[in-house]
């Protein structure tokens, strides 16, 4: 039966469909999203409901982004008077009706991609011949406050128009709301009238009804129906008081953030990466923000400014006063400041942490920054001495903020070395914006209003995070707990701080605490911060503490129901449909692939059952990277029915390194669908990635090549996607795309792309019927500071031994290697070669995981 799909991402949902077929096919004639927000916790479902108008049955795919700060919690797709949920269960559990599904030759498995503020949920079921599915989807998040205002973020990209679309949401808070705005790409111009926003003392109410005609007018809309996002902004009165306080079940949540302080005069160190990886346009963006932070320093601020590569360059050897004067020269300096060389990371920011430490100001509140956007390559490399010495030398005297930019970064190293020292990292995206980012965070922590926070809860238990080493002014502090047996009677707060130079003391004299809030809400929340801090806090930890952390979120997570990192939904489906799994991914971690792009070498299900194993099989490292793909060897997988069980073998791709003086090339093997840094090019704004086939040993899947912030270039087998901004051309004729910057000209079996001084050749290759890309560099940039696969120099190592195995060094390292073969697919016609094989750790000269890019 024919089967065309439907993809919608309403929303969070996109919808289109692939094959040949009429926009009068499918049907999304329905599509809400209801959103109530009590006490800053945000309750959103998503429903979506579609009808199949043709006589054969379709695959209808749901497509929905949720904010990354949330938790899924409830799935389920009704047909035909069935209803089918998304169970949430143990990663363990999960996996083991996965690898079921595997077994039965299904794909299983969602991928949960990460953008700057949303993530991705996916899944699809077959709908009968004018049939009806509803897809429904539940997801929780505790609102942040941060510039004096929390955010609710709605993004709409509907793909064609829908009858009845409808965005309802309902504040409800009894502090009383202060204001509510309603901005984002869809509140302006065409869509304006289509929002009506209601505003009462303690209830807020908005709608947004477009019509048809509405969804093909606006700025960024047309016959493809709205793309942009609804963003609700709002605040609640405020006292300079202890704040908003509720209680109910048994449980407490408490909101601080008193205004009307005094401000507190910053002490501040900025510690910049200028190694040569921060060359271009990522360089520019933070001489740009450091200006406008300059700009803004108070006068009775004190600052100071550290750059560094392999070496320390200082404005000043200590803090200086924010004077006028002080200011200008410091912008000379910020100017000044010229990338290139390696990266030590751990004396620049022991040198940041001495400044403050030699030169403390009494009533005023340390700050030291970090940004880079890269691993350490110089001094100190190793992560956990760096983090033991950064933690030694801060001693908890003030927070270290670790900002990462771009996706290069290693960011849980940057994320544990800050929750070590009462800060948090931030990734700065790698995008037109960067400078406004950095603008954005500095603005977060510019105005300190209390030190050494303690939130103090007699009769209070089970609490969340209680000291905080500072509080800034348009922020909130978040307390959730339990009553010791619901005894309001004698459940005391209290919060005890510096502000200025002299400790404060914030009690409720008049004993009142608001009760009237929805049964079941506040364990929820207590729930939810509770299993985000655990989460963090499970990060610094090792052995039996880290295990007991990790169980008690875990338990917390299934409890409620909460898609966690440590948890998965299993969505269910009809029978004979594919089962699937949802995971919610870490911050940096690449999106998680679907079955049959899967490494189960990695896991504890390995194909081979008997203890033989195959024949002199090296131990391979899970998505290992390489230069030439080739062909498998054979004789690694013998079809012997006792030797294999039913679960099907992992896909690998063979990869080349060439040698010099016309040696043995050295080879390993890729597992898995990855997607590879292949040229970024800083200097001339040009970034190159690959995509490796999920179906068979071969190449490259797709290659996507970014020019610049304007133009992105997309090449697979059958032609070329070119996107400028927001319009994508198709082309798949031989004729030639040219611009001012570069020329692409597709061929039969060849797609050559040139830009400046850069010549790269896309081939394409055929095995077994299927086809495959593979990347040629023919002119490397003339330029240095080029990174990637396709930058590597060829390899030069010693033979050390010569027996049936032999022994090869390479950079002062040695390793047995194993006579193979591979076949060199970076030539037109490709040939079979002899090579070693041995692990991409050991051919590689830096590690394998910096080979690898999130997204393409």
């Amino acid at each position: 039966m024919k089967r065309a799909v439907v993809k919608l991402l309403l929303g969070l949902l996109l919808a289109f469909a692939t094959g040949q077929q009429t926009t009068d096919d499918w049907d999304i004639y329905r599509f809400h999203i209801n959103s109530n927000i009590t006490s800053r916790y945000a309750t959103t479902i998503i429903t979506s409901r579609v009808a199949n108008r043709m006589n054969e049955s379709k695959e209808i795919e749901f497509h929905v982004q949720i904010p990354k700060n949330a938790f899924i919690s409830k799935f389920k797709m009704m047909m035909d008077g069935q209803v089918y949920d998304g169970v949430v269960k143990t990663k363990e559990q999960a996996q083991e009706q996965y690898t079921e599904a595997v077994s039965r030759g299904q794909s299983a498995g969602i991928v949960s991609s990460v953008g700057r503020t949303m993530e991705e949920f996916k899944t699809s079921v077959t709908v009968a011949a004018h049939k009806k599915v509803t897809f429904e989807l539940t997801y929780e998040e505790l609102l942040k406050r941060t510039h004096g205002k929390y955010e609710l973020q709605i993004h709409a990209r509907p793909m064609k128009p829908v009858k009845d679309f409808k965005v309802n949401v309902q504040i409800n808070e009894k502090a009383g709301i202060s204001f509510i705005d309603v901005k984002g790409g869809l509140s302006t111009k065409a869509l304006a009238n289509a929002i009506t926003k209601t505003h009462a003392d303690k209830q807020a109410w908005v709608y947004f009804y477009p019509t048809v005609d509405q969804q093909k007018t606006c700025d960024s809309c047309g016959e493809e129906g709205m793309n942009g996002d609804l963003v609700i902004v709002y605040d609640v009165n405020r006292d300079n008081g202890l704040g908003d306080i509720k209680t109910s079940d048994g449980y407490f949540v408490h909101h601080f953030a008193p205004s009307s302080l005094p401000r507190i005069p910053k002490n501040v160190v900025f510690v910049i990466d200028r190694s040569g990886s921060m060359h271009g346009r990522k360089i520019k963006q933070t001489r740009t923000a450091l200006i406008h932070i300059l700009n803004d320093l108070a006068e009775d601020d004190f600052f100071g400014l550290i750059s560094f590569n392999r070496e320390i360059f200082h404005w000043k050897r200590k803090p200086v006063k924010a004077t006028g004067l002080n200011r200008e020269r410091a912008k000379q300096f910020v100017l000044n400041i010229r990338e290139g060389g390696s990266t030590n990371i751990n004396a620049a920011v022991l040198e940041g942490a001495r400044m403050l430490n030699t030169h403390p100001r009494e009533g005023s509140a340390s700050i030291l920054i970090l940004l880079t956007d890269g691993d350490p390559t110089t001094g100190v490399t190793n992560l956990e001495v760096i983090q033991s010495n950064v933690k030694q030398a801060i001693a908890g005297k003030f927070p270290l903020y670790c900002l990462g930019f771009g996706f290069d970064v290693n960011f849980e190293f940057l994320e544990k070395m800050s929750l070590q020292n009462n800060g948090v990292a931030r990734r700065i995206y790698q995008d037109s914006d960067a400078d406004l980012q950095l603008k954005g965070f500095y603005d977060e922590v510019a105005t300190p209003l209390l030190t050494d926070v303690t939130m103090i809860y007699v009769g209070g238990t089970n609490l969340t995070q209680t000291n905080f080493s500072q509080y800034y002014n348009g922020s909130e502090i978040v307390v959730a707990g339990e009553i010791i047996d619901n005894n309001v009677e004698i459940f005391t707060p209290q919060v005890v701080a510096i502000s200025s130079k002299q400790k404060v003391t914030f009690s409720n004299t008049n004993g009142f605490m608001d009760s009237s809030v929805s049964e079941g809400l506040l364990q929820r929340v207590w729930a939810h911060l509770t299993v985000k801090q655990l989460l963090g806090k499970e990060l610094l930890l090792s052995g039996p503490e880290k295990e007991k952390v990790n169980k008690e979120a875990l338990e917390l997570s299934l409890k409620y129901s909460f898609v966690t990192p440590l948890t998965s939904m299993v969505v269910t489906k009809p029978e004979g449909e594919n089962t699937e799994v949802l995971h919610k991914p870490k911050e940096g971690e690449a999106p998680r692939l679907r079955s049959h792009q899967r490494n189960t070498l990695a896991g504890k299900r390995y194909f081979f059952q008997n203890q033989r194993g195959p024949p002199s099989l090296p131990q391979l490292p899970p998505r290992i990277l390489g230069l030439l793909p080739v062909r498998i060897v054979k004789s690694y997988f013998e079809t012997d029915s006792t030797f294999l069980t039913t679960t099907p073998a992992p896909v690998f791709h063979r990869f080349l390194m060439k040698a010099e003086n016309d040696t043995y090339p050295l080879c390993f093997d890729v597992i898995g669908a990855v997607i590879l840094k292949l040229l970024h090019h800083p200097s001339t704004e040009l970034y190159i990635n690959g995509v490796l086939d999920s179906i068979i040993n071969g190449g490259f899947k797709k290659i996507v090549i970014h020019v610049g912030t304007d133009y992105d270039i997309e090449v697979d087998t059958e032609g070329i996607s070119l996107r400028q901004r927001q319009t994508t051309i198709r082309y798949t004729t031989q004729d030639p795309i040219t611009t001012e910057r570069f020329t692409v000209i597709r061929r039969n079996k060849e797609t050559e792309f040139t830009d400046a001084d850069v010549h790269l050749a896309i081939l394409v290759h055929e095995k077994d019927g299927n086809k495959f890309l593979w990347p040629v560099l023919r002119r490397p940039p003339s330029a240095g500071n080029t990174e990637g696969l396709l930058a590597l120099n060829r390899v030069q190592y010693e033979e050390v031994h010569q027996n049936v195995r032999k022994t090869v060094k390479l950079a002062n390292r040695e390793t047995d290697v194993q006579r193979s073969s591979a076949v060199d697919y970076g030539i037109s016609s490709p040939i079979n070669m002899d090579c070693w094989f041995t692990s991409a750790d050991f051919a590689l000269p830096r590690p394998w995981n910096d080979f690898l890019v999130v997204q393409l």
